[in-house]
């Protein structure tokens, strides 16, 4: 449990997918920092939890110095906070723009800034972005241009990093989820959801983590969007 254990971040990370990723990295002895507005401390020691909203620079210097401070490094940093607002274009809001953005963009950019100041200077690193898989195939019967905006903005900024941070030894991904039970998403729309999806069923939790701790491992993968969506990018 020395100095050698990798040391992940974790935004969004009180609930659905994000408390998934705590697990799954925890299962692979990653060390853990995991921030959301409203996490609770761990009794787990191997996890750091720093309370804050990601959009806000303040809390991504504080994430990113509790990594340091705490563990002593910082090898990846997981983008998985972020807001789905689904509706009409000409229903969204000022409130929604500024809410979707913020979360969705702001907060990727503050703190995954400072995370490859920190992986460049060691030259070595890793950057999951969790998108969308709709970006790509957007649905008629499920209006959603604010995460079109915001998350289709992460698929084209991951393939950009990838190619700019590669000579410096940091890989930048990306998985783009279909539909995943979630509190997101209440139980009695689940049958309804799913048959949005090829294979007919949602996604769990757990695929998205697999997904994400393949990336972790495949040394020569970088720029890449990993579709886990029962097949939407597809068709449908």
């Amino acid at each position: 449990m020395g100095a050698e254990q990798k040391v992940v971040i974790v935004t969004g990370a009180s609930q659905g997918i994000g408390a998934g990723l705590v697990n799954a990295y925890r299962d692979r002895n990653f060390r853990v920092v995991a921030t959301s507005r409203a996490i609770r401390p761990s009794d787990d020691p191997d996890v750091a939890t720093v309370q804050g909203d990601i959009a806000d620079p303040q809390t991504a210097q504080n994430v990113i110095s509790v990594a340091l401070e705490r563990f002593g490094r910082l090898d990846t940093l997981v983008n998985n906070a972020g807001i789905f607002i689904a509706k009409p274009f000409e229903e969204y809001t000022a409130q929604d723009y500024e809410t979707v953005m913020s979360i969705n963009v702001h907060g990727f950019f503050h703190i995954t800034q400072r995370a490859l100041a920190e992986m460049s200077r060691r030259r070595s690193g890793h950057v999951v972005n969790i998108t969308a898989s709709l970006v790509d195939r957007p649905l008629s019967v499920r209006p959603a241009a604010m995460a079109a905006l915001t998350k289709g903005g992460l698929n084209a900024v991951t393939r950009s990093l990838a190619i700019e941070y590669a000579s410096r030894g940091v890989r930048i991904n990306a998985v783009a989820p279909g539909i995943i039970k979630t509190p997101m998403h209440p139980r009695e729309r689940h049958e309804a959801l799913a048959r949005i999806h090829p294979l007919g069923h949602l996604g769990e939790v757990a695929d998205i983590a697999e997904a994400v701790l393949y990336l972790e491992s495949a040394a020569f993968v970088t720029g890449e969007i990993l579709h886990v969506d029962g097949g939407s990018n597809v068709g449908g």
